[in-house]
């Protein structure tokens, strides 16, 4: 194997071994079935199949890829209908998933292949016998009234499929539905799992009848025994659905299917780590009835498989781990609990000694609880790279579609953050990158004219810093036209005219962030509707984070999302507000300051004070969330939040301490409060809310220009 590090070795370990355990079991499943099997059983095995060979040849694992093709091409003969999965030939696809085993256990002790021989041996027998050419014979196709259009776009796997139905005598129907581009991903897969349960779905092509540009049509090839109206039924009322007629009958025979050969397998373009190699005979021979080669004496003990998996790594549900989590939290009250009482025995002297023994155990849970925390938080962070792989495919394809040159420049993608944020970062991403590509980059003529590169450059990168993480879209593209933005806010009536006269350039820019906003002048296949921007930050803000814009006419756009490692547990500063307790999260804290009433002004409508030269815009906490304002003590507090570059001051009547919590979702009820990321328990039992410091710095310094603007 080539040179690799550990991470990416264990990795490759990991997934070839879940793939082994899919194709296992879906060869368990079809050596279970009896008589024809199950397409989509087939399929899969067959995939997995392709998923090992590629796995095995980007890492050099030869005598795996090798063996992985023959079983590839072996799945693919049976499931395109030119051999048949007869007994001999399930006993030896079975062995697969035991060699593949051994090879995986080699790689990730780092030994000396053994495998090698048994690998080549059952390459060998895979590879024996061809596929059976039956007599040629009438197209079973030919006997139902499928157009030439539609023949034209089948697959070969398709007309093989549609032949064996055909023979069967099943009956045809064409289903036409069309979705809403938005939610026909899902719908689609609704439908296909409704007609599933009545037939086989032969095939399912986009459908040149889209009279809405919102929708997207599809025609779907049913072959199902059930009559007209159970189908009619199942695909629902807004599908057509026209049955196919049949021309003549067909005669229940086997369908014919020509012969293919396998080509000669092309000599692996890397070299195995091993010191000897048993080259593989790809050469195949003709037989009227495929005979399985003689099975080969019992393998040498050396070689004897083991059920030991080779991989160390566990998948785990997050929602699990969620589950953990809040059992920690509950853990965390009971300690809290457990040092009330130790504290209370030896207040009140009854017995000295007791009360020590319990504070020192509560200290020993404590440090133990530390542990856990942290061994949870660790098994919950994944790579940032998960995303920016996918990005990095979507960049190619849309650049392609509106034919402009991108290079797509990818750092960071080792940073660590929370599953699930990650999994919610996605779509913000997506988004902005989208952007950057479709408004952003100019044509490769219009660049070359500006004496720019023709390819456009769009990067992405991540950095943590502290408790957060900094992600960063930045293109060297035209920037954001400032009057474009003045002229769309005011046409189409999200801002009066007066005040954006009025405004500074960066609230200007966060214009861009409001509901339906959009400078693109007519509608593309990527963007215009005004649907988008508005979505990155409520999503943004969803993760308790913040997202920040500069641009500069002619010199492209940046887009900075600041976000929290997680989401699950925080050391969190408690406050009291009215009455009411808070918990603010500790990583967002500056500082904490002691202010009089006479250390506030009034400056175009909000509050601020002055803080080592610079003004700090203040909100009061009781007046964010409309509580009744009770007066203020004199001093009160003021508890400095930041995120990025924004600051804020958040006016408190009390301070209560600091605590680790682990935050809980709300329910659907309260989920969409401006200001609020969660609850948590306290040690005294209490729930408290969790503030979401970025959306409240949103509400408060941006929420108030938009406001503004909007008159």
């Amino acid at each position: 194997m080539a040179d690799r590090s550990q991470k990416a070795l264990a990795d490759f370990v990991s997934e070839a071994q879940e793939t082994i355990d899919a194709l296992g079991k879906g060869l368990m499943r079809l050596d279970g079935h009896g008589g024809e099997p199950d397409p989509d059983v087939l399929n899969a095995v067959f995939r997995a199949a392709h998923t090992l060979k590629g796995l095995s040849s980007m890492f050099g694992v030869e005598r795996m890829a090798r063996l992985a093709h023959a079983l590839e091409d072996l799945l693919d003969d049976a499931r395109m209908g030119r051999k048949r999965l007869d007994r001999a030939a399930m006993d030896l696809l079975l062995e697969a998933p035991e060699v593949f085993s051994r090879i995986i256990a080699e790689e990730a002790a780092g030994a000396v292949p053994g495998s090698v021989d048994a690998a080549a041996r059952l390459t060998d027998r895979l590879r024996a016998g061809e596929a059976v050419a039956a007599p040629a014979a009438e197209d079973p196709i030919d006997a139902v009234a499928l157009g030439p259009e539609v023949r034209a776009v089948l697959t070969e796997y398709e007309e093989h499929r549609l032949r064996a139905n055909v023979v069967k005598g099943l009956g045809l129907f064409r289903v036409r539905v069309a979705f809403e581009l938005a939610r026909f991903d899902t719908e689609l897969s609704e439908l296909n799992a409704r007609l599933k349960a009545i037939g086989e779905v032969v095939s399912t092509l986009p459908s040149s009848d889209a009279r809405d540009p919102g929708a997207i049509a599809f025609e779907l090839l049913l072959a199902s025994a059930e009559p007209h109206a159970t189908v009619v039924h199942e695909a629902g009322p807004a599908a057509t659905v026209e049955p196919v007629a049949r021309l003549r009958p067909v005669a229940a025979t086997p369908e014919p299917a020509p012969a293919h050969p396998r080509a000669p397998q092309a000599a692996p373009s890397r070299t195995e780590r091993t010191p000897t190699s048993t080259p593989t005979s790809t050469s195949t021979s003709a037989s009227a009835t495929p005979q399985p080669p003689a099975r080969p004496a019992a393998e040498p003990a050396t070689e004897a498989g083991s059920l030991r998996s080779a991989s160390q790594a566990v998948r785990v549900d997050i929602h699990k781990l969620d589950r953990l989590m809040n059992v920690v939290g509950e853990l965390v009250l009971v300690k809290s609990s457990l040092l009330a009482v130790a504290e209370r025995l030896k207040a009140e002297g009854v017995d000295p000694l007791l009360g020590g023994e319990l504070q020192r155990a509560n200290r020993a849970l404590e440090r133990k609880l530390a542990e856990l925390q942290s061994g949870i938080l660790e098994v919950r962070m994944v790579p940032l790279e998960q995303v920016f792989d996918k990005l990095t495919r979507m960049v190619r394809k849309l650049a392609r579609e509106v034919g402009k040159e991108v290079d797509f420049e990818v750092t960071g993608g080792d940073v660590e953050l929370d599953k699930l944020i990650v999994e919610d970062l996605s779509d913000p991403l997506m988004h902005l990158i989208r952007n950057a590509i479709d408004h952003a980059i100019e044509p490769p003529e219009v660049r070359a004219r500006l004496g720019k590169p023709r390819a456009g450059r769009i990067s992405l990168s991540a950095a943590q810093r502290g408790n957060h993480v900094c992600i960063v879209v930045a293109d060297d593209g035209g920037g954001i036209d400032e009057d474009r933005v003045r002229e769309v806010a005011v046409g189409r009536g999200l801002a009066a005219q007066d005040a954006v006269a009025g405004m500074a350039r960066r609230e200007l820019l966060n214009l861009i962030f409001m509901p339906g906003f959009s400078t693109a002048r007519q509608v593309t296949g990527l963007s215009g509707r005004g649907v988008g921007m508005d979505v990155v930050k409520n999503n943004i803000s969803a993760l308790s984070g913040i997202i920040d814009l500069q641009t500069e006419r002619g010199r492209g756009t940046r887009f900075e999302i600041t976000l929290p490692v997680t989401l699950a547990i925080i050391r969190a500063l408690v406050v009291s507000v009215a009455g009411r307790t808070y918990a603010v999260p500790l990583n967002s804290v500056l500082e904490i300051l002691e202010v009089r009433g006479r250390d506030v002004r009034t400056l175009s409508t909000r509050e601020v004070i002055t803080l080592r030269g610079a003004t700090l815009p203040v909100t009061r906490l009781a007046r964010f969330f409309a509580l009744p304002e009770r007066v203020a003590p004199e001093p009160f507090f003021v508890v400095v939040v930041g995120l990025a570059q924004e600051r804020l001051g958040v006016a408190v009547d009390e301070l209560v301490g600091q605590q680790d919590v682990v935050v809980k979702p709300l329910g659907r009820v309260l989920q969409g409060v401006r200001g609020i990321a969660g609850a948590t328990d306290l040690g005294n039992r209490r729930s408290v809310l969790v503030l979401d410091v970025g959306a409240i710095i949103e509400e408060v310094v941006a929420g108030d220009a938009a406001r503004e603007a909007a008159g």
